[in-house]
């Protein structure tokens, strides 16, 4: 009773520390201590939203972050499907062109995040290389 109290009040009064945030800091923080650099994070364009621009040695990746409290409805990765994969692509491709990056190699990676609200750390799994471009005409759609 009392802990939701807190929760509740703590949500009030830091409402920018929302589970989704926490949990693409998390993803960071996880990335960072296995050698990647952080390029930019919560990049938004007309083209959508970048979770994580990574670089790992010489290759750009684009990290989606995706958390849950739990993995009752299904392990949080299962929510990047064909049509989150290609708006990924297109902000993806505007980062590269906006950048002048098109000529550098680039992943894309999945972070699932499960964090269970009487937890205080996080269950991370990292899926490098996750998928490849994708759009009805590859990375150009």
């Amino acid at each position: 009773m009392i802990r939701r109290l807190v929760v509740d009040w703590w949500k009030r009064v830091f409402p920018g520390t929302t589970l989704g945030r926490r949990g693409e800091a998390a993803a960071e923080r996880f990335l960072r201590r296995r050698g990647l650099q952080t390029l930019a994070r919560g990049t938004r364009s007309f083209l959508g939203e970048l979770d994580l621009v990574m670089l790992d040695r010489q290759t750009i990746v684009f990290v989606e972050v995706k958390t849950r409290q739990s993995v009752e409805l299904g392990h949080p990765v299962e929510a990047v499907g064909p049509e989150k994969q290609r708006r990924l692509t297109r902000a993806a491709l505007g980062f590269l062109k906006r950048h002048r990056l098109l000529e550098c190699p680039c992943r894309f990676d999945v972070v699932g995040v499960v964090w269970p609200e009487n937890e205080r750390s996080p269950h991370i799994e990292h899926f490098p290389n996750a998928f490849e471009a994708a759009g009805s005409r590859g990375a150009y759609s």
